[in-house]
């Protein structure tokens, strides 16, 4: 057997704490500084340092922070200056510190139309958006992910990667909003809702797996339709009778017209409005239906911005493709039918340039049909006339 010696008493060293430090730090039981106005130990751990009796203990965000907070999300401040001291989007159950870059990216992004810049209406929705993202810690995360996107978007040198805060605040995003889900959903919760799963959708749309046009659908060969995101868009609308966007008091009210656009019918017959050219590859005629054809409907979204000038390019508009993926055309796509692709790939190349999660997706995927196309139909002349060389590839643009 092995022999234990004597064990040695541990002494435990006490911790020598400062007798004029700040409260804070004395109710953390940590040692303070005692510099002023304000310690290292509160600086450090985001709240006002309280040598002053009229300062609340443990007070979580600084006053000047808030102050300018307020003027970003109101408008009355420019969106230049990174904010600098502590800035918390809390609930009951959730806390989230913002750090500088965080702050960053508010003043930056989160105070304008972002999904679709420079629109008004989507200017107003965001600034009280942003109000709501500091009282539900899923919807900042959700917002701070799409801002970090669209700034991968602006620096396109980066490559097509997800950078690993994108990636903390999705799955932030998601995971706090799912356990929100189980719960009952109050009139006050609707909007910040609402506004995270729109986020989530174009976080899905915007960030495909691939990494390069050979990698991506339809050219890599595994069962992936590449059309993944489209159960997430479905799932958002899933919720619209729950959450009503467009109720009275909801800040997705101004937008009610491109709600309205975006659920218009599209024809129910012919081929009026579509070019010559589309409806001849699609077998398009007078009497053609959604019933009798398959690429009706799509054919019919596609010619809806084919002709429109880019900065016309809005997000109702270009809904009226994505609502045509399903059923029959959707099973066409994912079998990689020339046609469909074809389609796929027109409004890629139109709605990518006026929408910039759309063209964060169409960079990959637009090269990779038309290289499909190219070396698994290339004796299919009709579709080659739209493709790069082609004699219709600049007629619809």
């Amino acid at each position: 057997m092995n022999s234990i010696g004597p064990v040695e008493p541990q002494v435990q060293k006490t911790r020598r704490r400062s007798r004029f430090g700040c409260r804070n730090c004395k109710l953390r039981k940590v040692k303070c500084d005692e510099s002023q106005p304000e310690c290292k130990r509160c600086r450090s751990f985001g709240v006002l340092c309280n040598f002053n009796l009229h300062i609340p203990d443990l007070q979580p965000v600084a006053a000047d922070a808030m102050e300018r907070l307020q003027e970003v999300v109101h408008g009355k401040a420019e969106l230049q200056a990174p904010l600098t001291s502590a800035v918390w989007a809390s609930d009951a159950s959730t806390c989230y510190q913002l750090d500088a870059k965080s702050q960053d990216f508010i003043t930056r992004y989160l105070g304008r139309g972002l999904i679709t810049p420079d629109d008004p209406l989507m200017t107003q929705v965001n600034r009280e958006l942003l109000k709501l993202a500091l009282q539900y810690p899923f919807l900042m995360h959700a917002s701070l992910a799409v801002a970090l996107t669209y700034d991968r978007h602006l620096k396109s040198s980066l490559g097509c990667r997800r950078t690993p805060e994108e990636c903390y605040h999705w799955f932030q995003s998601t995971a706090l909003l799912s356990k929100r889900m189980t719960q009952p959903i109050e009139a006050k919760d609707k909007d910040p809702i609402w506004g995270t799963t729109a986020a989530l959708a174009i976080l899905t749309f915007s960030s495909p797996e691939a990494c390069t046009p050979q990698e991506s659908w339809p050219l890599r060969t595994c069962e992936s339709s590449g059309l993944d995101w489209l159960r997430m868009s479905e799932g958002k609308m899933s919720l619209w009778h729950i959450l009503n966007p467009l109720r009275p008091d909801s800040i997705f009210r101004p937008m009610s017209a491109t709600y309205a656009l975006m659920n218009s019918p599209l024809p129910e017959k012919g081929i009026e409005g579509i070019p010559r050219s589309i409806a001849a590859v699609c077998h398009l005629i007078d009497s053609s239906t959604a019933e009798n054809n398959t690429y009706f409907l799509a054919a019919h979204a596609v010619s809806q911005i084919i002709y429109l000038p880019d900065s016309e390019i809005t997000t109702g508009r270009v809904q009226f493709f994505m609502r045509s993926i399903h059923g029959s055309f959707k099973d066409l796509l994912r079998r990689r039918d020339p046609v469909a692709l074809l389609l796929l790939y027109l409004w890629y190349r139109k709605a990518g340039r006026g929408i910039w999660w759309i063209e964060l997706r169409a960079r990959l995927e637009c090269p990779s049909i038309c290289s499909y196309l190219q070396i698994y139909h290339r004796d299919n002349s009709d579709v080659h006339a739209f493709l790069p060389g082609g004699v219709f590839a600049d007629e619809c643009y």
